[in-house]
């Protein structure tokens, strides 16, 4: 999971004039981005604020693990609750944005081994220990497929999700009131059902829409790829404990090739190209069990923070606006605590 190299993506990102903002007044809880600096791509506190206060209402954000402030020492199954523990120091405070404060971060999804099982307790009480007031969920990522053409930057295997171990782990955060941020492709969206089943008592959070591939061996299949993603999510949205983010499709994994382009995608490009997915997913799942989500600055390969935000606002233009709320807002503040 990287974003480009800084110099070149803003490069192509200033080549078309900023958009006006849609719905400016549309309250916004986004719950998934980042905070890194490494291998020359740097998105931290400062480059998070400028795109905050570009204009969208945005007033709280959920910050998802990145492999980011590890601890350098102690027992290694601890060493992740580091990267809550920088986050929480990176944004100590609301910020101060053009419409009032922005809760930056008001809710963490950290990293544990959930392969532990219910040894996993004592990383979850690290983590809360780091952020008492902010840690709200894990992720353990499982996304995996065969062979080279589709990779990470984690480290996965096949089947983790049916592992028995694996299963307490998600128990456990069940136990601990906590949700599991679930990272998969469309190919494992079987497991993830059958997980669920298997651990009734947790929240399942699925990141990305689950995943639809575009690139290596499904290049040229969208339609075969659409067709199968969408059945398995409908399997999906028949269990009550998952819920889904409406994003990533930014990335280069969906195969859009936006950042192939000359010129960046205006948002109603974007909107026309995502909006099959998003629609499909908000009609299985329903409102209150669907989020929007950034992904920056992963995403930001396909479009400015708040050129995203505006394609987002395209989509759900014929919602209520009691749909819009939960959709922008209400069901990430649900999911992640977060008070309005």
């Amino acid at each position: 999971m990287t974003a480009g190299a800084p110099d070149r993506l803003d490069a192509w990102l200033a080549r078309a004039a900023p958009e006006p903002i849609l719905e400016p007044d549309l309250p916004i809880v986004d719950p998934h981005h980042h905070l890194w600096d490494r291998g020359g791509h740097r998105y931290l506190a400062e480059e998070l604020r400028a795109d905050l206060e570009a204009g969208h209402a945005i007033v709280a954000t959920g910050y998802v693990e990145c492999l980011s402030g590890y601890r350098s020492e102690g027992p290694p199954e601890l060493r992740p609750a580091g990267e809550t523990a920088f986050v929480a120091t990176a944004l100590p405070a609301p910020l101060a944005g053009p419409r009032g404060p922005i809760r930056a971060a008001a809710a963490i999804v950290g990293f544990a081994d959930l392969s532990l099982g219910a040894a996993v307790e004592p990383v979850l009480a690290a983590h809360r220990a780091a952020a008492p007031d902010r840690f709200r969920g894990v992720r353990h990522v499982t996304a995996w497929h065969p062979g080279d053409a589709i990779h990470g930057a984690y480290p996965t295997e096949s089947g983790m999700l049916g592992r028995p171990e694996m299963r307490a782990g998600i128990a456990t955060l069940g136990a601990w009131g906590l949700p599991f941020d679930c990272w998969v492709y469309f190919t494992q969206l079987g497991d993830v059902a059958a997980a669920a089943d298997a651990c009734p008592d947790t929240l399942f959070v699925l990141d990305h829409l689950g995943g639809p591939i575009g690139i290596g061996p499904y290049t040229g299949q969208r339609h075969d790829v659409f067709v199968a993603w969408r059945d398995a999510l409908a399997a999906l949205a028949r269990r009550p404990n998952i819920v889904v983010k409406l994003g990533g499709l930014g990335m280069a994994l969906a195969g859009l090739g936006f950042r192939k382009l000359a010129m960046p995608p205006s948002s109603a490009a974007l909107a026309e190209a995502w909006a099959p997915y998003f629609e499909t997913a908000i009609a299985l799942f329903g409102v209150e069990r669907a989020m929007f989500e950034s992904n920056y600055p992963v995403d930001r390969a396909s479009g400015t923070h708040a050129t995203l935000w505006n394609a987002f606002k395209r989509v759900a233009a014929g919602a209520t606006e009691s749909e819009k709320a939960a959709l922008f807002a209400g069901t990430a503040a649900r999911v992640y605590g977060i008070a309005l």
